[in-house]
């Protein structure tokens, strides 16, 4: 992770639940206001009810149950937005965060046994639990974990062509338990995984901190790889996908990383990485770039070479830099390429909940989703009261969820809300479907799940008043007021069969 931040963007990118009360930015909250504790919903005219959930900016209410609504013939409000069903887009993979050696070594040592399978059961879990079902793991040490290390540390540093010293026990001592735990709840999870650097031996400098991949190492780095996706397969966690490097246009300067051109990854990718993963059926897939918004002419570059593009399934983008239109330009120049964000963290440098909120719901749920992404994974999981632990990197980063070094108190934060918006009710094989853009800052995204048809209609409100305005569907039409800077979920089940609209409803 690099926090290489523009002036504008600084600020924005800037078990089951435990019963009693949930801890919100340090602050006990009743359960009643969580997920978990659903008020009573008053089904209006006897329809088929449309479910809402309610997320406010001044923290009011957090993922809240609304009383229940229905469609029907009521008028249709000024601002409206319409949902198609009949146009559908990209296929979702889910939604989640990384499991970086910060977020494994809290769950596993800071947390009693009982406590981290009630935390896994929420964030992974089905209904009350919120559904994630994305995460990314590193390839060796990040800027979030204890100590440099690689998977193939040679004892003197000396080049270890066969890999006689590759070894998984630096990460999976610890992780791959927690992977199995959270498959055990989730069994649709897909994991992506990422090398921060090569082995110190592979590279110029001959250290994990600083350096490039010598050109000579390129095999060698791309059996790495193999032993890694096949280390994971063995232990029955087979990979969904990898990335050659992360950050590859930024080379940190006090943790791992490896700046990797567009030129070079091309030949690593066309010519050596490619070939070996095609010569295995379950192999993941790869993706390209792994890096910020702000350069998609990287990425263009590498699918614009063809022994390269055959083996590229897809883009990863972080959020850190640039505009997320960046994903629609490279997937109109591609778009046999899928598109995925994987990593954004929020931190110490946002000073206010209702703006994080905006950032997080607003453009990485909504805008990336729009922007052809099939899933959204977040940077750590879990960080404890420090923003660690690290060695280092970002010193203010914030995860998903905050475990307490030493009560072990877990206190769920703004991304976890946004998060949850999404990861609950939109599920591993749902498609986006239509629905008309920003509607006077009324930002939406709208999906139909493909195990029962049913409709999952976001809508964030970046003003600052509330908003009236009318969901219409095949259903009808129905009218809500969403309070300024919050955030809302619509559920309902398919039109059930046999059965009309109202055709006057979405008149």
């Amino acid at each position: 992770m690099s926090l290489r931040l523009a002036p504008k963007q600084s600020l924005h990118k800037a078990g089951w639940l435990a019963l009693g009360a949930c801890l919100i930015g340090g602050v006990a909250q009743p359960q009643a206001q969580h997920l978990n504790g659903e008020r009573a919903a008053a089904t209006n005219g006897g329809q088929a009810a449309v479910h809402v959930w309610l997320t406010t900016g001044d923290r009011t209410e957090l993922l809240a149950r609304e009383p229940d609504l229905s469609f029907g013939a009521q008028p249709v409000a000024p601002l409206a937005i319409e949902v198609d069903a009949s146009r559908s887009y990209q296929e979702i993979v889910g939604f989640g965060a990384a499991l970086t050696d910060a977020t494994v070594a809290l769950m596993t040592r800071n947390l009693s046994e009982g406590a981290r399978g009630n935390l896994l059961a929420d964030l992974f879990g089905q209904p009350p639990g919120i559904g994630l079902s994305f995460v990314r793991v590193p390839i060796g040490a990040t800027d979030f974990s204890e100590r440099h290390y690689s998977l193939d540390d040679s004892p003197r540093g000396e080049p270890d062509p066969t890999l006689a010293h590759f070894s998984m026990e630096p990460q999976a001592h610890d992780l791959f338990p927690l992977l199995h735990e959270i498959r055990a709840i989730n069994p649709r999870l897909r994991v992506v995984a990422s090398p921060w650097s090569a082995p110190a031996w592979m590279k110029d400098s001959g250290k994990l901190v600083r350096g490039r991949l010598r050109a000579d190492a390129y095999d060698a780095f791309a059996q790495y790889l193999l032993r890694v996706a096949d280390a994971y397969a063995a232990a029955g966690l087979p990979l969904y996908a990898i990335t050659v490097q992360n950050e590859p246009g930024f080379e940190p300067g006090n943790y791992p990383g490896m700046p990797f051109k567009a030129a070079a990854r091309a030949e690593f990718i066309g010519r050596h990485l490619g070939p070996l993963f095609a010569g295995r059926p379950d192999a993941p897939l790869i993706l390209e770039w792994d890096h910020n918004w702000i350069a998609p002419g990287s990425p263009l570059r590498v699918l614009g070479d063809p022994a390269a593009a055959r083996y590229i399934a897809g883009v990863a983008w972080h959020c850190y830099k640039g505009s997320v239109k960046s994903q629609s330009l490279v997937h109109e120049a591609y778009p046999d390429k899928d598109a995925y964000l994987t990593e954004c963290s929020g931190g110490g440098w946002e000073k206010h909940w209702d703006e994080s909120l905006a950032w997080f719901a607003g453009t990485l749920l909504i805008d990336v989703t729009r922007n052809w992404a099939r899933g959204v994974i977040l940077w750590n999981l879990a960080l404890d009261e420090h923003g660690g632990p690290h060695a280092g990197g970002c010193a203010n980063c914030r995860g998903v969820v905050t475990i307490d070094s030493g009560t072990g108190a877990v206190t769920r934060n703004v991304e976890y809300y946004a998060l949850a918006h999404a990861s609950r009710f939109v599920r591993p094989g749902a498609r986006r479907i239509e629905s008309n853009s920003d509607v006077e800052g009324l930002k939406n995204v709208a999906f139909r799940n493909a195990d029962d048809g049913s409709m999952v209609v976001i809508v964030y409100n970046s003003a600052v008043e509330p908003r009236l305005f009318s969901v219409k569907s095949d259903r009808g039409a129905l009218r809500y007021t969403l309070r300024g800077r919050s955030l809302v979920t619509f559920t309902w089940a398919r039109n059930p069969s046999g059965s009309s609209p109202d055709p006057r409803a979405a008149r």
